[in-house]
């Protein structure tokens, strides 16, 4: 972190310093501006005044030069049309270039700001501020040292307020690494380091809920697998030199009741690692719970509708729907219907069971979650709505519990339709 903190702070440095080197060197090569020229103009009218006539001679133009130098420290020089020097005193000057009409600044012209006055006689006045102790006059460099120093301090608080969000960004990145699941960033400003600790948030969550979830799954199927693995054990033990039908049967049932428990685990974590649907295709809905409720035994009433989604997935939807219904829906048999409502597809699974109390409508959906009072019968592993929202949400839809008028329950799960035909 202190080695991007030296990168910005020495950036914003260099900017700055670019910045001034690349004005001085624009004023160097930009021409005078109008309203320069006019001030130039009359500068040399003025000095036109001052200093004597061509005609005067070269001896009285020196003995003003040197008058002059006694009043200001500068290096002055007087040039002909031509450029031939007529007078001078100070250090040696350049003419003005060959073919120049109007005063102005000679830029470049060496160490200090250099001045040429076009008299009205055709005549030039070259002036030159005197630097103090000689030398080869750096003084330009003062103002950018003070700059540079300037915009250091200037630049410190903002770099190091912007170093210390990100150090405290990577401190809880660190920590979320080291195992702490609460790690959170608390979010500064609206800029992209507050943008980036709003997503590490939200990552964060994400990684709390999918432990947390698993931990849960976890403790929860070492619970439902030790029932069948005890009466197994049992029915083994009993099995031994003797030949008992209703056993081997029960053994048989626990081993379907494993394989299915494990099948349902195993879809349960690839689903919570699914970012999207793997395979996305054409599926007639009424069509696929038409083939669920004859295996069921079931009626099913609807509408023809097609969606897009993963036909093997919405296959295990519906049947844990069904298969919940007849387990819970008593001996009256359970209703089955596909339809739509507004812009989205519709299954509704409803039994006339004893119903599910409000404050548990939402807990069903939990994995292994059973409603106070069921007897642990072995039937269903607890995780069949479990699946049929995680496969209802992972297709842009949802599940529900809600009561069925008349007593009972139903089960709601809502897809969306696409919003063009399918081709």
């Amino acid at each position: 972190m202190r080695r991007l903190y030296l990168q910005i702070y020495l950036t914003l440095i260099g900017v700055v310093l670019l910045f001034m080197v690349l004005a001085s060197i624009a004023w160097m090569i930009a021409p005078d501006r109008p309203r320069e020229r006019h001030v130039f103009e009359e500068m040399a009218r003025l000095a036109a005044e001052i200093l004597p006539p061509a005609e005067a001679g070269r001896d009285a133009l020196q003995d003003e030069l040197e008058r002059l130098q006694t009043s200001f420290a500068a290096d002055l020089a007087v040039f002909g049309a031509e450029g031939e020097q007529l007078a001078s005193v100070g250090e040696t000057l350049a003419p003005p270039q060959p073919g120049r009409e109007s005063g102005g600044w000679i830029r470049g012209a060496g160490r200090g700001a250099t001045l040429a006055l076009h008299l009205p006689d055709g005549r030039w006045v070259v002036l030159r501020h005197r630097h103090e102790g000689g030398g080869m006059g750096f003084a330009w460099l003062a103002p950018l040292l003070l700059l540079a120093i300037a915009a250091g301090l200037g630049a410190w608080p903002v770099v190091r307020r912007l170093t210390r969000r990100l150090e405290r960004l990577q401190s809880r990145v660190d920590a979320l690494g080291a195992g702490d699941l609460s790690a959170r960033v608390e979010p500064e400003g609206r800029d992209e380091v507050a943008d980036l600790a709003r997503s590490f948030n939200r990552a964060a969550d994400r990684i709390e809920r999918l432990v947390n979830a698993q931990k849960t799954l976890l403790a929860s199927a070492s619970h439902e697998l030790r029932s069948p693995l005890t009466r197994m054990r049992l029915a083994i033990e009993l099995l031994a030199g003797e030949d008992r039908p209703e056993l081997r049967e029960q053994v048989a049932r626990d081993i379907g009741e494993l394989d299915e428990l494990i099948g349902e685990l195993l879809l349960a974590s690839k689903l919570d690692a699914l970012a999207e649907l793997e395979k996305s295709e054409r599926v007639d809905l009424l069509a696929l719970a038409a083939e669920e409720t004859a295996r069921a035994g079931v009626e099913l009433t609807g509408e023809p509708l097609e969606i897009r989604g993963d036909p093997r997935m919405l296959r295990r939807l519906l049947r844990n729907l069904i298969e919940n219904g007849l387990r819970y829906g008593g001996d009256a048999g359970i209703e089955v219907c596909v339809g739509r409502d507004e812009e989205q597809a519709s299954v509704r699974v409803e039994d006339r069971g004893p119903g599910v109390p409000e404050a548990e409508r939402e807990r069903v959906f939990e994995p292994f979650y059973r409603l106070p009072g069921t007897p642990e019968t072995g039937e269903g592993v607890g995780l069949g709505l479990a699946l049929v929202r995680q496969i209802a949400r992972h297709h842009g839809g949802d599940a529900r519990c809600l009561p069925r008028p008349g007593g009972g329950t139903r089960f709601e799960v809502n897809l969306p339709l696409p919003r063009s035909p399918l081709s």
